[in-house]
């Protein structure tokens, strides 16, 4: 069996390398991101130019514009950074199939028995900062026996450990000298490592096989990954290097500082185990077309997009998914990006049902100077089962119809969401209650299932319903010759009922709160068939109520 491996990946620059393969404009400028913390803003990440002129991470921001003019500054999004980190996550795929996100800005790699495909260990990280330099990113790599080891030797090889004072404490040093240290860069204090690192030989990131404790001794004790507060702890004591916490009496550390430190350094030197529990990246399908000559007229986007169609269909199709949202992309000439957003009623892989939809959403996109590339993209995908008809001839013919009535219903849902919304077309959908007001629920067209057998009720119920209302007539169960309802006086002309209905004791219900209910369908002098019932009362006064109209 081989011996394990893990590889480390840190992307030190992601926020500004993210921007740059955005904004190519902003190569080669001071360029920082910047997020909120409590009432101020500081930096989160800098380009190599902004960190050359004396800038460093959770710098505040005034004080950046103070040393740095010139410095632009993007705020930033950690919703598109996790999603660069996932597509960062596909790609890593071509290395190993055991690939897991370390957010906020690494990955994880099992290299167990994969490195011979590449050539060795050093040809395979070779091929990393290759493919890296090419996608424009920074990236720091590192290799051993164990997680721990890897990520250490990914973000702390090659650091200058050495402290600028010693272990006692700050309060114990003279005022002036407090006052300096409160001046001093944020990588000297307690002997943390900076957070940008320079490239050393990749050999000196790959660490031998079972020689973990070698290449961790001489790294800061941050290289652990412990807490800050820890990490000032343990360099007041002199511990400054993983090394020195290796002689150390087990017991005692646990003691003064908790089973944490002691399971990190463990897992670190593979003494405790750390399984990688690695994430599938998220089905992705998109398509794109670029063109010699920016398009403009409505028919050259439809046909370029028929095409694309076609190529997203077969793509779902090998997969056994069906899209249900469609994402169209226009990017034009001048930088801008147009975009719509399609929703079908099913998922589908039928480019004939697909392209109308799309058809519907081109006006909603505006040319401009012209569009150079487009992009298709089944942002919303559901998996598809195949199904086989069976049976005798009559069978198959009535489920081909079905389906055939069902398609065009399907299609039609989808034309009129595409206008009005998928979430404003409803169904209504039977449910098991005897409640009049609860026999039925309204449910999204796209996304329920058409009732086949709808129950029949023990008695026809009104076309029109409505909350009860009161109506004017004797308290008293039998049904009345005459009563008043909305200022109209009524006289019973005939009926039929009662139907007695009750509530449901496991729910408490306002409305029914009057208890039981004798309900009557009422002809009337007007020609109204009306909906009567009368309450029996309960936590509420009895009396008649009318609650629907028939046709």
């Amino acid at each position: 069996m081989p011996h394990r491996r893990i590889l480390s990946l840190w992307f030190p620059r992601l926020g500004v390398d993210r921007l740059i393969r955005a904004e190519p404009h902003l190569l080669g400028k001071p360029l920082a991101v910047i997020r909120d913390e409590g009432q101020a803003q500081i930096l989160s990440s800098l380009s190599p130019e902004a960190a050359k002129l004396g800038l460093h991470l959770r710098q505040p921001l005034r004080d950046a514009y103070a040393m740095c003019g010139d410095l632009i500054t993007r705020p930033q999004s950690e919703r598109q950074e996790a999603a660069f980190l996932g597509v960062l996550h596909r790609w890593a795929g071509k290395f190993s199939p055991w690939v897991a996100a370390s957010p906020p800005d690494g990955l994880v790699i099992d290299l167990t028995g994969c490195a011979h495909l590449f050539g060795g260990e050093v040809a395979l990280a070779e091929q990393v900062a290759l493919d890296c330099a090419d996608l424009g990113l920074t990236v720091r790599l590192g290799i051993a026996d164990t997680l721990g080891a890897a990520w250490a030797l990914a973000r702390f090889t090659a650091q200058d450990t050495q402290a600028h004072r010693s272990g006692d404490a700050i309060d114990q040093e003279a005022r002036a000298t407090r006052s300096r240290a409160g001046k001093r860069r944020h990588w000297t204090r307690g002997g943390a490592a900076p957070h940008i690192t320079t490239g050393p030989a990749l050999q000196e990131r790959i660490a031998p096989i079972g020689k973990s404790w070698q290449v961790l001794s001489p790294l800061p004790i941050a290289a652990l990954r412990l807490e800050p507060q820890m990490v000032e702890q343990l360099n007041r004591l002199g511990l400054r290097r993983v090394g020195d916490l290796m002689g150390q009496p087990r017991a005692g550390l646990a003691r003064r500082f908790g089973r944490g430190l002691v399971d990190k350094l463990d897992q670190a030197l593979g003494s405790a185990p750390e399984p990688i529990s690695p994430a599938p990246p998220p089905e992705r399908f998109s398509v794109r077309m670029s063109f010699p000559e920016p398009i403009g007229l409505e028919a050259d986007v439809a046909a370029g997009l028929e095409r694309m169609l076609d190529q997203l269909c077969a793509k779902l199709k090998t997969k056994g998914r069906g899209a249900r949202v469609l994402r169209i992309e226009a990017h034009r000439c001048d930088g801008l990006m147009e975009w719509q957003m399609v929703s079908a009623a099913v998922a589908s892989t039928s480019a004939h049902r697909l392209m109308p939809l799309l058809k519907m959403k081109l006006p909603g996109i505006e040319a401009g100077p012209g569009i150079d590339m487009l992009r298709l993209e089944a942002v919303g995908h559901d998996p598809l089962h195949d199904r086989r008809m069976a049976g005798h001839k009559a069978a198959a013919e009535r489920g081909k119809q079905r389906k055939d009535q069902g398609a065009a219903l399907e299609d039609l849902l989808g034309r009129l969401g595409a206008r009005i919304g998928m979430e404003a077309i409803t169904r209504r959908h039977p449910s098991s209650s005897h409640i009049p007001e609860k026999c039925a629920t309204t449910l999204a067209a796209a996304w329920s299932e058409p009732a086949r057998d709808w129950p029949s009720p023990p008695t026809p119920r009104p076309l029109l319903l409505w909350p009860p209302d009161a109506v004017t007539a004797p308290d008293h169960p039998d049904l009345p010759k005459g009563f008043q309802w909305r200022g109209r006086r009524f006289v019973t002309t005939g009926a039929s009922g009662p139907e007695r209905i009750a509530p449901e004791w496991w729910l408490d219900e306002p409305a029914w709160r009057s208890g039981v209910r004798d309900y009557w369908q009422v002809d009337t002098d007007h020609g109204d068939r009306l909906w009567l019932f009368y309450a029996h009362g309960g936590a509420l006064s009895s009396g008649w109520f009318c609650q629907g109209s028939f046709a």
